[in-house]
């Protein structure tokens, strides 16, 4: 594969040492410059190196006096090292940690020659405008009565300054009560103005985003939603997590984890998780719409139960579950369904899912190709 050219490349300086610092169109790289000082020392370069990809990069901006910060140990050093290279500009980027977890580090290069300091943050940032599917204004819900009553404090504390850092500008509303994010949604939200809706809090409060957006989206586009053979449109907009329910289900399947900067990470860089959306109906009258569980009988009585029980918290699952059970009622129901033809999996997005089943796991065969071919010859149009 050959090797992108650079846009930029020059010797800066990091923490009191020499390095060489390049960009190209997808990886910010830097490695020390001394490499003789490398060869006594007995460490590899690739240890001195480290690169970013450009996707991954939050934000770049100058350094301004005071942001660089310094242990008391290196406090005289660090002056110094300022009045000989008193420009610096930092990058934000992500750092992928344990458990599916990141964090937003980031990394502060100085130099002496403030022209060039500009450069890089301009053109590092004109890379970055390049990224279309990153949001730049952000519709935020908070519902401060889930899980544990925190959700409020953890968008203040841990999630908006990740985004004031990233350029995001935000509206954010502070629900008051139960299904009023759905409720502004479907008739007050102005959603031309923004690239995406953010809920902070749990599973509930997903599902209230979801139906709002879902709802508003139909309505726009004239569709019936209790006509249960009606085709949805799907969403222009982007749903973002920021867990603070009791379980999170949906931003552990979708992220991998419920931890808010990581969700937050994820929102920045513009990553999207595809999901199948299903309407429920009842004698030709729309219930509601489900994407990660649809239950019935024992599930919907534990759910009801544990509802009078939010004081609990997580806890309130277990006891709900536990008296739902011993009250041993039964529930009557019948099943019916299209079972698939073949054996191949076709996602609309030509994405595979992440569960590693054989069904998009399967490479059609030669046989194969030659049976859709035969198809799509039977099906065209003869002159």
């Amino acid at each position: 594969m050959d090797k992108q050219a650079k846009l930029l490349s020059s010797r800066l300086f990091l923490k009191l040492r020499q390095v060489e610092v390049v960009l190209n169109r997808s990886v910010l790289t830097w490695r020390e410059a001394d490499k003789e000082r490398k060869r006594s020392s007995g460490i590899s370069e690739a240890a001195h190196g480290r690169s970013v990809q450009v996707c991954e990069i939050v934000a770049v901006g100058r350094t301004e006096d005071g942001d660089d910060k310094r242990t008391r140990k290196s406090r005289k050093e660090a002056k110094r090292h300022s009045q000989l290279y008193p420009c610096a500009f930092t990058v934000s980027f992500v750092m992928r940690t344990r458990q599916h977890q990141w964090r937003c580090s980031e990394v502060t290069f100085h130099c002496n020659d403030q022209e060039l300091c500009n450069q890089w943050v301009r053109v590092t940032n004109e890379q970055l405008s390049l990224l279309t599917n990153r949001p730049k204004s952000l519709l935020v819900y908070i519902n401060p009565f889930g899980g544990k009553r925190r959700g409020k404090r953890i968008y203040e504390q841990k999630v908006a300054p990740v985004f004031r850092r990233a350029g995001i500008s935000t509206d954010v509303i502070v629900t008051e009560r139960a299904n009023h994010a759905r409720d502004h949604l479907k008739t007050e939200a102005s959603l031309d103005k923004c690239d995406g809706v953010v809920c902070v809090g749990g599973d509930g409060m997903f599902s209230e985003i979801l139906h709002g957006l879902v709802s508003r989206t139909q309505t726009d586009h004239g569709v019936d939603e209790n006509q249960p053979d009606a085709e949805l449109v799907s969403c222009s907009l982007r749903i973002g997590i920021i867990p603070a329910g009791s379980t999170d289900c949906v931003c552990f399947a979708t992220v991998g984890a419920n931890d808010p900067v990581t969700s937050a990470l994820h929102i920045i860089v513009g990553d999207s998780q595809p999901m199948d959306v299903c309407s429920v109906h009842h004698d030709d009258i729309f219930l509601r719409y489900s994407v990660s569980l649809l239950g019935y009988g024992f599930y919907g009585d534990l759910m009801t139960d544990s509802e009078r029980k939010r004081w609990l918290g997580p806890a309130r699952y277990d006891l709900s579950g536990v008296k739902t059970f011993l009250s041993h009622n039964y529930y009557k129901g019948t099943v019916s369904f299209l079972p698939a033809e073949g054996n191949l999996g076709n996602p609309k997005d030509k994405l595979q899912c992440r569960s590693g089943c054989r069904i998009c796991q399967h490479k059609p065969s030669s046989k194969d190709q030659h049976s859709e071919m035969s198809d799509k010859k039977e099906k065209s149009p003869k002159v």
